[in-house]
């Protein structure tokens, strides 16, 4: 029981130092590929096409993107 407690007021201890630091630094947590993308590389496998999900989402995103391009140029305001 007695581990038990010094383990669990370790990870207290470590937490509340993560916490302190988000809270100084103001910034977002970012997950790996957050972190991936804000080094720069554009896909961290080494396949020489995207994969059929990725393709998908691009095609998705360039629709939306020439939709909203349309609705620009179509504004009356």
């Amino acid at each position: 029981m007695g581990t038990f407690i010094v383990v669990f007021v370790f990870f207290l201890f470590i937490m509340s130092i993560m916490a302190v630091g988000y809270i100084f630094q103001k910034k977002r947590i970012s997950g790996s590929c957050g972190g991936v993308a804000a080094l720069g590389i554009e896909k961290v496998c080494s396949c020489p096409e995207p994969c059929d999900r990725r393709k998908a989402r691009e095609e998705k995103e360039r629709i939306r993107s020439e939709k909203l391009q349309a609705w620009q140029d179509n504004k009356i305001i």
